[in-house]
């Protein structure tokens, strides 16, 4: 018999504030994931997680420590569930749900309003970013359910301090900063929101805190110390491409954060009716600078050296945001009870939250085209012409080297079937012998074109000349034995097939 489960249960679960928004999360984040194309920094991921845990752990001793956490979580996760596109999306879909979630009970909290606390949830699940990141598999949709839950979890922490309650914010912490050194950040936000509390707290409590906070922190941070220093070894290699934030950067900063402009002013216009609701002002001006001063910092810190400043790295930042708009629509709540029944109140709440996923619809769907993950190369298209025409023992060429960027090696593999195995060409070391993201080319190219019959080559799109994107040497050196027989155009890449002179 199949236990049941006790009706209690049941009405204690969907009475709770925090379901409803985490149920929408999940249907958002979750409906059509598989559309996009996995892009490049997934396939990345694919690459790491999917490796033996030695081969990943001697990795990240060179690349993408800053991400290292993220990544032997995924080894387990793909060790038990599979490395499919759903398997590989589903954690991210799982902790977007989280942070709503969490989001719901920090307004609830914050402004002792069940209606805040709904609103700010499914604001948090409609925003168009949430969604994006939802369905990606990187490391930020697991970010941003930590810092949430650490923000919840602080809050508690500082009404009735304790062991318990402090070791679960410093879990949270320090899973945030593993899984993205970025997002630590959030301490700025967090030490305003401490002092603003202090200020209303009575004397013998407060200098509990002034201690207990402090330790809390340094004990998330202490053992990310070994990753901080792995990480900053590791900036110019992976950073060097974001260019340093101007002034204007951080002003339209707001649009790129929540991908949508629109979205982004109707939550800054209920983050103002929250700061002007009577009785809850504090609590508006701590979420305002919870979500605000990472963002600032992180600009500043942008400006004198390697840069950070990009939408994704601060997407934390949004449970905050969705906290605070959350206010504003409680605030509204509750001064249209004073004259309107409960009733007409309740419609009103929900159409302020239906204003931004109305106005959201466009970018959702756009969210979830082919092209939604900035994905330029058409990864399976590529590799289903490879699988439709593939023979036992057929090799496969893909740009390396200085354009190891791309990913177009692993982003084929990763499409194609699980029984077809290409032998890869020109490649010295594979990423994992080589313990790196990428693998090595041959120096020499002549001396690794091996002895397939046929080798497909899959390149750059370009009408001219389908080996371009190539090394000279390599180029060479197959065209010295082999001839082209087919050349075929997917978007963004051309895959060529060549055969051994006869």
């Amino acid at each position: 018999m199949t236990p049941s489960v006790p009706p209690r249960t049941v009405s204690r679960l969907t009475g709770s504030v925090w379901i409803w928004p985490a149920l929408v999360a999940l249907c958002v984040g979750g409906y059509r994931m598989t559309t996009p194309d996995l892009w490049r920094d997934e396939v990345s991921t694919w690459t790491a997680s999917t490796r033996g845990l030695g081969d990943l752990l001697r990795m990240l001793d060179h690349v993408d420590a800053s991400n290292g956490v993220y990544y032997v979580l995924m080894h387990f996760w793909t060790s038990v569930f599979g490395d499919s596109t759903i398997a590989l999306r589903l954690p991210s879909v799982l902790a977007m749900a989280g942070a709503a979630a969490f989001s719901t009970l920090t307004a609830r909290r914050m402004f002792d309003s069940r209606v805040a606390g709904l609103a700010a949830g499914l604001l948090l699940a409609v925003v168009p970013s949430i969604s994006r990141y939802a369905q990606e598999a990187r490391s930020y949709a697991l970010v941003t359910c930590a810092v949430a839950a650490a923000t919840w979890l602080l809050l508690r922490a500082l009404d009735r301090p304790g062991l318990g309650r402090w070791a679960a914010f410093s879990a949270c912490l320090a899973l945030a900063g593993g899984a993205h050194l970025v997002s630590l950040s959030t301490v700025a936000g967090q030490l305003a929101l401490v002092l603003l509390h202090l200020w209303r707290t009575r004397a013998a409590l407060k200098l509990r805190l002034l201690w207990q906070y402090p330790l809390a922190v340094l004990a998330a941070l202490a053992p990310l110390v070994p990753l901080m220093q792995l990480g900053s070894s590791q900036t110019n290699r992976q950073l060097g491409w974001i260019p340093a934030p101007t002034v204007e950067a951080l002003r339209t900063f707001g649009q790129w954060l929540f991908a949508s402009l629109d979205v982004y002013h109707v939550f800054v216009a209920l983050a103002l009716a929250t700061l002007l609701w009577s009785g809850r002002r504090l609590a508006a001006v701590q979420l305002l600078l919870l979500a605000v001063l990472p963002v600032v910092g992180v600009w500043l810190v942008s400006r004198g050296g390697t840069s950070y400043f990009i939408d994704r790295y601060l997407l934390f930042t949004l449970p905050a945001w969705a906290s605070l708009a959350g206010g504003g629509v409680g605030a509204l709540y509750a001064t249209a009870r004073r004259w309107a029944p409960a009733r007409v109140c309740a419609v009103l709440a929900l159409a302020l939250i239906a204003v931004p996923a109305v106005q959201a619809l466009p970018q959702q769907r756009a969210l979830r085209s082919v092209l939604a993950h900035e994905q330029w190369d058409d990864y399976r298209s590529a590799a289903a012409v490879i699988a439709a025409g593939f023979r036992p023992g057929d090799g496969m060429v893909a740009p390396h080297g200085e354009k190891n960027w791309a990913m177009i090696g692993p982003g084929v593999n990763f499409y194609l079937p699980r029984n077809l195995h290409p032998y890869p060409v020109f490649l010295q070391n594979t990423a994992a012998q080589a313990e790196d993201l990428f693998p090595t080319e041959c120096p020499v190219a002549v001396q690794c074109l091996g002895r397939s019959d046929r080798i497909w080559v899959v390149t750059f799109e370009d009408a001219a000349d389908p080996l371009h994107s190539l090394r000279v040497d390599q180029t060479n050196a197959l065209l010295a034995q082999y001839r082209p027989t087919e050349v075929m155009r997917t978007r963004g890449l051309t895959v060529s097939l060549l055969e051994l002179k006869g």
